[in-house]
Formats: C-alpha cells, sequence, structure tokens
C-alpha cells in the first residue's frame, strides 16, 4: 500500500486528499484540528501539530510512509522538508527554497539579486520598524505584512506615518518571531502563476488575473485564467528563481503584479500547489493536473506534462455578508449541476461561526468553473452563486 502524509487539513489540501484517492493512494493528514476539513476526507487523522516535526516524526515511527506534501501551505514547507530529509523521502525542495516560502525579506533579496524589479523594502523587529523605515527611504503609502505568515493574515496599506504603529501591531501579531516587512505599495494588476517543476525549470504554467477585496484587507475573491501572455512572460523569471534556489521539482505558486509601466513584479513565493482553487485552474484551463504531478513527484515517480491550447476557467469565493452561526446551506446539488461548473466546495460546517471574508480562511466556500470563454464561464459562476443559499443567524 502506497502512503502519503498530507501536512495540513485546511480546504487547500482538499484537492491534494481527493487525488491520492483517485490514484489509489492511502492518506494520512496531519493537523492539530480534528474537526479540519481534510480531516473527514483523509483515510487516517494524525492528530498532531503540523510544526511538532519530533512529534509527527515519533507518531510516524515504524509506518511506511512514501512521500509527504504541504499542499497550499507555506508554514508547513519547513516541516515538509525536515520529515522528508529525516524520513529519506522524495523531495525536490532545497532549505533556500523552503526559507523563500516563509521569509519573505529573505525572497526579496534574491529576486533584488537576481535582478528582478520589485519594491523598496525594509524587514526587522518590529521594535526597529519606525526607525528602519525612515532609514531605509521605503516611501508612502507602504505596505506592512508579517514576514513569515500567509492567507493575507495581518497585511495593511499605510498611507501615512501616523497608521504605521497599529499596522505594524497588527502584522506582528501573525508573525510568531515577531518580525514584519515595510514594502513600498506598488500599483497594477495582481495576477497569480501556478506552475509544475520539472528538472529545476518550469515544465507548465499557467496565470490567473486575481481579483482582490477592497482596502485595508487584500483579499483573493476571484482567479482567471487564462492571462493573455503573462504564463510567457513569467516562464524566465520562474526558472532563474529556480535555479538561484534550488528547487529542483514539485509545484509552485507565486504572486505577480504588473505595474502601469508594464514591469512584471514577482511578489511572493511558494514552493507548493496554490489554494484557492489555483491548481485545478491549470488542469481545468490547460489540461494539466498540478496536483497529480505534485503528489506523484512526492512518492518518487519522474513524471511528463504536457500543456494542451488554453481554455477558460475561474474561481470564485463564496463569502459571509454577517458574522454569525451558519445554520443551513440549501441548494448545493442545483449548483454543482450547473453546466460548467467543475466543483463546489462548502468548507464551512452547520453549527460553525462564520465572519466576512477579511481573511483567505474565513471563505464559507468557493466554486470553479470552466467554459469555452469568459462570458460563459461567469454565467456559470452566476447561475451556481444564485442557486446557493448560506442561512446565517447574525450575532457575534
Amino acid at each position: 500500500m502506497t502512503t502519503l502524509l498530507v501536512l495540513g487539513g485546511a480546504d487547500g489540501a482538499l484537492g491534494a486528499l481527493r487525488t491520492a484517492r483517485r490514484l489509489g493512494v492511502h492518506t494520512i493528514c496531519a493537523d492539530a484540528r480534528a474537526d479540519a476539513p481534510g480531516a473527514a476526507e483523509a483515510d487516517e487523522l494524525l492528530n498532531v501539530s503540523t510544526l511538532a516535526v519530533p512529534a509527527l516524526a515519533a507518531a510516524l515511527r515504524g509506518r511506511p510512509i512514501d512521500g509527504v506534501v504541504s499542499p497550499a501551505s507555506d508554514v508547513n514547507l519547513p516541516s515538509q522538508y525536515a520529515l522528508a530529509t529525516r524520513l529519506g523521502l522524495p523531495c525536490g525542495l532545497s532549505a533556500e527554497a523552503v526559507r523563500a516560502s516563509v521569509d519573505k525579506g529573505y525572497f526579496r533579496a534574491v529576486c533584488d539579486g537576481l535582478g528582478l524589479p520589485g519594491p523598496r523594502w525594509w524587514q526587522g523587529p518590529r521594535r526597529q520598524a519606525r526607525a528602519g523605515v525612515r532609514e531605509s527611504g521605503v516611501p508612502y503609502p507602504l505596505m506592512v505584512k508579517p514576514t513569515d505568515s500567509s492567507g493575507s493574515r495581518g497585511i495593511g496599506r499605510v498611507d501615512t506615518p501616523a497608521g504605521l504603529g497599529p499596522a505594524l501591531a497588527a502584522a506582528a501579531a501573525h508573525s510568531r518571531r515577531d518580525v514584519v516587512i515595510v514594502e513600498e505599495y506598488l500599483t497594477g494588476r495582481h495576477f497569480t502563476a501556478e506552475a509544475v517543476i520539472t528538472g529545476g525549470r518550469v515544465a507548465a504554467t499557467g496565470v490567473t488575473e486575481r481579483r482582490l477585496t477592497d482596502p485595508p484587507y487584500f483579499v483573493t475573491t476571484e482567479h482567471w485564467m487564462p492571462a493573455g501572455d503573462l504564463a510567457e512572460r513569467a516562464r524566465p523569471l520562474l526558472d532563474a528563481l529556480c535555479s538561484a534556489l534550488g528547487y529542483r521539482w514539485g509545484a509552485l505558486n507565486v504572486d505577480l503584479l504588473l505595474t502601469p509601466d508594464d514591469r512584471l513584479v514577482v511578489g511572493e513565493w511558494g514552493a507548493r500547489t496554490g489554494g484557492n482553487g489555483v491548481a485545478e485552474l491549470l488542469g481545468l484551463a490547460y489540461g494539466v493536473d498540478a496536483t497529480e504531478a505534485y503528489l506523484r513527484m512526492a512518492l518518487g515517480e519522474r513524471i511528463d506534462v504536457e500543456p494542451g491550447p488554453p481554455g477558460h476557467a475561474a474561481f470564485r469565493v463564496l463569502g459571509a455578508p454577517v458574522e454569525g452561526k451558519l445554520v443551513g446551506v440549501d441548494g448545493v446539488a442545483a449548483a454543482r449541476a450547473v453546466p460548467g461548473i467543475a466543483d463546489l466546495v462548502v468548507a464551512a460546517s452547520l453549527g460553525d461561526t462564520v465572519v466576512p471574508y477579511t481573511r483567505a480562511g474565513a471563505k464559507l466556500g468557493y466554486l470553479l468553473a470552466a467554459g469555452p470563454d469568459r462570458p460563459a464561464v461567469a454565467a456559470s459562476l452566476a447561475a451556481a452563486e444564485s442557486a446557493l443559499r448560506f442561512d446565517i443567524e447574525a450575532g457575534p
């Protein structure tokens, strides 16, 4: 029996768990939350924190494990790398590729070293941030982020020095090291690249155009693929980064920004599959199952991928309009039956306290759709969303 350890059971892991089942692979989902969405999808739940590597290794002692992955999760990449090294499992990661995924300042320094366009920035402990911003000359408006967190947690735009203190406190609250990064706020259009890496280079990639919530939260609400010629423009940048960081094989997810003067800026790097349905979009639009490729490589297989001509696909978040308790979900079957809908994931459970969508983990669920063109995809999403009803008892 082939067994795969999946680190983390959030909704971003569902695609990996379901793909593993389709491939006939036994899955162990490690998560400190027994009620994580992935717990019900996995063959086994290992109720241990994904950050506790010694405890994970002890719990797995004597078990035949063939591979380990951390789908859609930067925070679990250090554990993946450590466990793969300790247990002798296939691993395309390097220490540098992992660090670039969990240390935003390190990644910015790598980009600067390669001469890639990017913002002016400063990183360090929160208590030194005011002086650091002054001395480094990072101009207002600026973005403040925790350097070692993801999912849009603790991110804020600051327009004047008066707003810097609260933004630093919010960012540091989401950093395990109390370290923040302050970046020049660049304007432009937001994109995400999803790629399959083999032999240290991009084997297949697709780029989505991202739609975000209004400031101050900057959370993704939709992805649309393809995005013009940006996949080909991004490819040499991704190849250069893989080479610099020693990333040999696996999945890759990066944020991109196209500035008004047509510079393509690589924002953040994740040496894993993307969340928010981006990995699935690569399959829907180009016929490349990024998740399957990721799992097969993690299990020691050598793979070849061959992208087809691009179609059109999109992802849309389902969010709560108010805070309260989720007491009912209706129309799921009708929404899934809408032509063009590829998947509907309901991430919240009855009885959960739900809040408006101001962070990635607050979604009620999401829709994936595909079609011959953007209008057809948009019509499918609209029809499915109108068929759904989430009943929420308002109140804190």
